[in-house]
């Protein structure tokens, strides 16, 4: 038996990751040396337009998300792609570095990248920090809360009268009355079995 709902007891944050141009929603970050300017690593799917976008950038910045965010900018950095949406438009951001991060987190950090690591479905980003502070005091939120509650946190909204298809994991909708046999979730790579069918708005 492979239940893959345990990976969400591994502890991990919630992140909105900038880098110019664009950005996402991100999970897997961690600190992997110590010292003035630690190294952080962060995994980004690679059919993700944001891992396009690094790959021609030098520098990144996480936003660390609060149990308090706006869960708008959850719907925006989650749900959506650069190459659809300015995800910018709406979103009160600020810059350190060159790079937006966002307003209402509770702190930034900037990196500079030094490797690219291929790693299956992703590519493992690895950045020198030279760049953060703490903006507000708060508690993180935790991947496996956001996961437990993305349903009240997010609140997928279709457009009237067009068939829909939406993830059960990141909530990216696909619209067509079917699912192409080898479609796969451009944000967060799922196979189409993870997505259920939405005839009308709710």
């Amino acid at each position: 038996m492979k239940n893959k709902k345990i990976t969400r007891k591994i502890t991990q944050g919630m992140y909105v990751l900038t880098t110019k141009d664009g950005g996402c929603m991100v999970d897997a970050v961690s600190q992997i040396s110590a010292g003035d300017n630690p190294f952080i690593a962060v995994a980004v799917m690679k059919s993700n337009h944001t891992n396009a976008l690094l790959q021609k950038n030098d520098k990144f910045a996480l936003s660390i998300l609060g149990m308090d965010i706006n869960p708008e900018i959850i719907e925006t950095f989650g749900m959506h792609s650069m190459r659809d949406v300015d995800k910018f438009a709406n979103v009160k951001t600020t810059e350190f570095e060159n790079i937006k991060v966002i307003e209402d987190a509770l702190g930034y950090m900037v990196c500079k990248i030094v490797d690219k690591i291929d790693a299956d479905t992703h590519t493992l980003f690895i950045g020198k920090l030279i760049e953060a502070d703490v903006l507000k005091e708060g508690e993180a939120m935790s991947y496996n809360y956001y996961q437990e509650n993305k349903n009240d946190l997010i609140k997928v909204k279709t457009e009237q009268g067009k068939t829909a298809w939406i993830c059960t994991v990141c909530g990216y909708v696909y619209y067509g009355e079917e699912l192409p046999d080898d479609f796969k979730c451009p944000l967060c790579g799922v196979d189409k079995e993870l997505f259920k069918k939405k005839e009308e708005e709710e």
